[in-house]
C-alpha cells in the first residue's frame, strides 16, 4: 500500500533545481507545476493495450493508497509522472512513475507531497535542498536514418498513395541525433526549454525532454480540456511578414484541412467517455517564438468512470501525429518510415489518484540514454496538396527547439 502525504511549504523558489540532473521528473508551464525526486514505484507497459492496462492498474494502485492530501490542488497528493510509446509494436517501454518526494507549486501555493510503500508511518514532510542546474551540453543535431533527400523522397511516395485515394492524410517524420556527456545534467535542456517556450508545457519523463505545445487533454474536478493543433507556417522577420504568414496560414486550405481532420479525431474519440464535448466552429492561429499553428480549444464534461489516462487512451494517437484515416496512416508510417518513433509524438504527462492530470503530446523533444545519445524528431501532416520542399521546412523548423537548447 503507498502511503502519500502532502503539506503546504513556503514558496521554494524556482522548481526545477530540485530534480535529479540524471533523471528528472519535471511538468512545469510559467514556472509552477510539479518535480519528482527519486522512484517510488515504477509501472511498465507494451503492446497495443498499454494505456488501457496502466489506466486501469492506476485505478488499483489509487484505491488501495492512503492518502492525506489538505492542499487538493492539480499535482499534489498521489501522482505519477508517465511516457508511452507511440507505436503498439515499439520497442520502447511506457511507464508511469510514482516518485518518493514532489514538490509543487500551483497559483502562489506551494506543497511538498512524501510517498512510501511502507506500512509504517512517514517521516515528517520537509523541502529538499535545491541543486544548482550545472552547464549546458552543446551539440549539432544532424540527420539520422533519412537525409533530406530522403525525406523527400518518401512524402513524395506518401502523395502517390493519397492522391490514389487510399487515405486523406499521413503524418510522416525524420529523425536527428546528436552526443552530449554521459554525466551532463539534464535539467539544463529542460531550463532552456523552459525559458524559450513558457506557455508550453515542459517535461521530462523517464529520458524523454521536451515543451509540447499541444495539449492531449487537461482533467480537473470531471472537467477536461484539450488543444488541437494541426498546420503551420514559420514566423516572420518582421511585424509585416508575421501578421501575413499568419493570415495566410488562417486561409490555407492545405492547412484549414489537415487541422479539420485533427479535429474531427478527437472530437470523436472522446464522445464516447463525456456527457458533452464542444469545440470552436473555425480554428484560431497561435503564436509560438518560432511558428504559427492553427490551434482548436476542446471542452469535455467527463462521464462518471473515465479518468484522463481513459481520455488519453481514447485519443491516442490523434489525426494530428498519425493521420486519418488513422489505421491506414499508421500502416503507412510503418512502412515509410525506417526507424521507430520510441515515445516521440504519444502521451507525456502526469495522473493523480482521482484520475485527473494534465497530457500533452511528446512534441518538440528528445529521448536521451544512459550514454549521452540524443534523439529528436520532427513531422509534418501531408495532405493531397503538401509540397515535398515545404514538408521538408516544416521539419527544420520543428527541430529547432531542441537544436537551439543544445547550443
Amino acid at each position: 500500500m503507498l502511503r502519500v502525504v502532502t503539506e503546504t511549504v513556503p514558496d521554494p523558489g524556482p522548481l526545477l533545481p530540485y530534480a535529479e540532473p540524471g533523471t528528472p521528473l519535471v511538468a512545469l508551464r510559467r514556472g509552477d507545476g510539479i518535480v519528482g525526486v527519486g522512484e517510488t514505484l515504477r509501472l511498465e507497459y507494451r503492446g497495443p493495450d498499454r494505456i488501457a492496462e496502466a489506466a486501469a492498474q492506476w485505478r488499483s494502485v489509487s484505491d488501495l493508497a492512503h492518502v492525506d492530501d489538505p492542499v487538493r490542488r492539480p499535482g499534489s497528493g498521489l501522482v505519477a509522472f508517465g511516457t508511452f510509446a507511440f507505436a503498439d509494436d515499439s520497442g520502447a517501454t511506457s511507464t508511469l512513475i510514482v516518485p518518493e518526494l514532489i514538490i509543487g507549486r500551483h497559483e502562489g501555493v506551494s506543497w511538498v507531497t512524501r510517498l512510501s510503500v511502507e506500512q509504517g508511518g512517514l517521516e515528517p514532510v520537509s523541502t529538499p535542498l535545491p541543486r544548482p542546474i550545472g552547464e549546458r551540453p552543446r551539440a549539432t543535431l544532424a540527420a539520422s536514418s533519412l537525409s533530406r533527400d530522403a525525406f523527400m523522397g518518401v512524402v513524395s511516395e506518401a502523395l502517390t498513395r493519397i492522391r490514389g485515394g487510399e487515405l486523406e492524410k499521413v503524418v510522416i517524420a525524420r529523425d536527428a541525433t546528436a552526443r552530449i556527456p554521459a554525466d551532463s545534467d539534464r535539467r539544463a535542456l529542460v531550463d532552456e526549454l523552459a525559458q524559450a517556450y513558457p506557455d508550453c508545457l515542459t517535461f521530462a519523463v523517464d529520458g524523454l525532454v521536451g515543451a509540447s505545445p499541444e495539449t492531449l487533454v487537461n482533467v480537473h474536478a470531471r472537467e477536461a480540456s484539450a488543444r488541437v493543433l494541426a498546420g503551420s507556417t514559420a514566423r516572420g522577420a518582421n511585424a509585416a511578414d508575421d501578421a501575413a504568414a499568419a493570415a495566410t496560414l488562417a486561409t490555407s486550405t492545405k492547412d484549414l484541412d489537415e487541422h479539420a481532420f485533427a479535429v474531427q479525431s478527437v472530437l470523436q474519440s472522446l464522445r464516447p467517455h463525456a456527457r458533452a464535448v464542444t469545440a470552436s466552429e473555425l480554428p484560431f492561429t497561435l503564436k509560438l517564438p518560432n511558428l504559427w499553428h492553427l490551434a482548436t480549444d476542446v471542452a469535455i464534461e467527463l462521464g462518471e468512470q473515465s479518468s484522463a489516462l481513459d481520455l488519453v487512451a481514447a485519443l491516442h494517437p490523434t489525426a494530428a501525429v498519425a493521420g486519418s484515416p488513422t489505421a491506414d496512416a499508421l500502416a503507412l508510417i510503418a512502412a515509410l518510415e525506417p526507424f521507430d518513433r520510441g515515445r516521440y509524438a504519444a502521451p507525456v504527462g502526469w495522473i493523480d489518484q482521482d484520475g485527473d492530470g494534465e497530457w500533452v503530446i511528446a512534441l518538440r523533444c528528445a529521448t536521451v540514454d544512459a550514454d549521452g545519445l540524443l534523439t529528436a524528431h520532427a513531422g509534418a501532416g501531408i495532405v493531397a496538396d503538401s509540397d515535398p520542399e515545404a514538408e521538408l521546412a516544416e521539419t527544420r523548423m520543428k527541430f529547432r527547439p531542441i537544436a537551439d537548447a543544445l547550443r
